[in-house]
């Protein structure tokens, strides 16, 4: 299995790929800059070299790159949306540059429009964004959301809409990562067995399964349907430790990379996360 989470990258990208290695990882996730700034320059080629070559001392893979919290391709602000359009832009030629698998966005707010004028305007930002780029091995996963108030992103049928329309308008390719605290929140009960696979025959009718790509393992301190996007430890939330047991080792979900999101509230927080999700998945 591939489980790892994400690191920083203050210093350098590859002290990024260092830290998942020594804490035992063997995939892992990070911001490609700042996530609380609009712009940001592309890394170093000395940096990206260094960071590839730590990833293939260690058989670091995949690495996953999330985008700007900033970022809100759906927005009805034209001012923030044209400024998320060129931000998240500038996502992707990071994440090329750096050689990334997957970049991972949430699809936006789109508060003071109609979901469908919503879905349409990350559709087209997209595009747009993505226009002329080549993509090497990048692709692009929209991640499922809490679904509070306007967020899109908290029904798989939302999700759907990306994916029937996405192909029409952009040839990046485009995948979906679930997240265990997002699902619970929005609703999906994955915490017991007849709730897990009928979320995930659900996810499969709507997304497919193939298309759902990394999953973002994090307990949730909001029970179910609560639409509290609040990350938990591993067995310390409404999820807990049996339901996470079954999800690691669910012969659909087995062979997907599992990045951990949880809370590093003090040292060694990630270590223990890291470990309790290793031994859950050796059932």
């Amino acid at each position: 299995m591939r489980v790892g989470l994400h690191t920083s990258i203050s210093g350098s990208l590859e002290s990024s790929a260092l830290e998942a290695a020594r804490l035992g990882a063997n995939t892992f996730q990070i911001f490609s800059s700042s996530p609380r700034q609009w712009k940001a320059s592309v890394p170093s080629a000395p940096g990206i070299a260094l960071l590839n070559k730590a990833r293939e001392k260690h058989d670091l893979t995949p690495l996953v790159i999330h985008d700007s919290y900033l970022i809100n391709l759906a927005s009805a602000d034209e001012t923030i949306r044209r400024k998320s359009i060129d931000a998240f832009r500038g996502e992707l030629v990071r994440a090329i540059a750096i050689g990334a698998e997957f970049l991972v966005a949430h699809p936006g707010n789109y508060k003071g429009l109609s979901i469908e004028q919503g879905l349409h305007n990350v559709l087209a930002g997209i595009a747009e964004a993505a226009a002329g780029l080549d993509y090497g091995k990048l692709t692009l996963l929209i991640e499922c959301t809490a679904g509070a108030g306007a967020q899109l992103g908290g029904k798989f049928e939302e999700l759907h809409v990306l994916r029937e329309f996405g192909p029409k308008l952009t040839d990046l390719p485009l995948g979906f990562c679930l997240d265990t605290c997002h699902l619970l929140a929005s609703g999906y009960d994955i915490t017991t067995e007849a709730g897990l696979n009928e979320t995930l025959e659900e996810a499969d009718r709507l997304l497919g399964l193939e298309n759902v790509r990394v999953i973002h393992a994090n307990d949730s301190k909001g029970a179910l349907g609560s639409h509290l996007d609040r990350h938990q430890n591993i067995g310390e939330g409404c999820i807990g430790l049996e339901a996470f047991r079954r999800i690691v080792n669910h012969p659909q979900l087995r062979d997907k990379p599992f990045i951990l999101e949880t809370p590093v509230d003090k040292p060694g927080d990630d270590q223990r996360n890291l470990d309790t999700l290793k031994a859950l998945a050796l059932r």
